[in-house]
């Protein structure tokens, strides 16, 4: 079982590492055996993260970058490539919303949220998939949401742009499957995390999706930690373009 579900001694690149399922995330590969290289935007943010797994040492690394700027995403790719050596899995679990009336949503708004969750995925992805191509090994996983098959409400360039991580994640799979690659996503459900406390702050919508999830709660980060591991690991070496939901039950109702 260790040769199929086991990911020790793995070099991983890790997006979103300071966020609420990021640094869970950042947590459960550690405790795997894997490298982690992060890919964060805040050094402050970084520094809590080393604290909080300093038991792990050297095993975690990180690069500074800002999804805003390509030229970021791609020398950040190259400094976590010289860091870990290689770069064995790609994790992008990276994401911005900014909720709001579609109606009254700006496009310096809109851009930025196409950008950081959609273009810089498809930059990151593009950048170490060479190498993984070289060597007909590599899983590169993706972040999509709820709102990948879903509208939602207030949050249209979220949904836009997490729409299309969905797609891109089908298209890149098409291209690389061949070639030994498995690009993959997680759509997690809700899960209760900054990124939507728009939802949770709010009684009305956090008891309105609450009598949807199956599950009879919230999601936590942890809950991202299973699936998210089982992708990267040799179990998952005949999955190409799934798109899994880690949702408590919200899409089956």
């Amino acid at each position: 079982m260790e040769s199929l579900f086991g990911i020790t001694g793995s070099k991983v690149l890790l997006t979103g590492g300071t966020g609420g399922i990021g640094s869970a995330l950042v947590g459960g590969f550690l405790r795997a055996g894997a490298h982690v290289c992060m890919l964060a935007r805040d050094e402050d943010a970084v520094k809590i993260s080393q604290q909080k797994y300093s038991e792990f040492g050297g095993n975690l690394t990180y690069v500074i970058a800002d999804f805003l700027s390509d030229d970021s995403c791609l020398s950040a790719v190259a400094q976590a490539t010289k860091a870990l050596g290689q770069i064995d899995t790609l994790v992008l679990a990276h994401g911005n919303a900014m909720p709001g009336p579609a109606i009254d949503l700006t496009l310096d708004v809109w851009s930025a949220q196409i950008q950081v969750n959609l273009t810089a995925t498809f930059r990151l992805a593009q950048a170490v998939a060479p190498e993984m191509i070289k060597r007909k090994s590599g899983k590169i996983i993706t972040y999509a949401s709820m709102l990948t098959f879903q509208g939602g409400l207030n949050v249209a360039g979220y949904a836009a742009s997490k729409g299309g991580v969905g797609q891109l994640t089908k298209a890149l799979s098409n291209e690389w499957a061949p070639h030994g690659v498995n690009v993959n996503s997680i759509a997690p459900g809700y899960i209760k995390t900054k990124l939507n406390q728009h939802v949770w702050k709010d009684p009305e919508r956090e008891k309105s999706v609450l009598a949807r999830l199956t599950s009879g709660r919230w999601g936590n980060p942890e809950d991202l930690v299973g699936p998210t591991l089982f992708l990267a690991s040799h179990a998952a070496d005949y999955l190409h373009g799934v798109i899994l939901p880690v949702d408590g039950g919200w899409l089956s109702r």
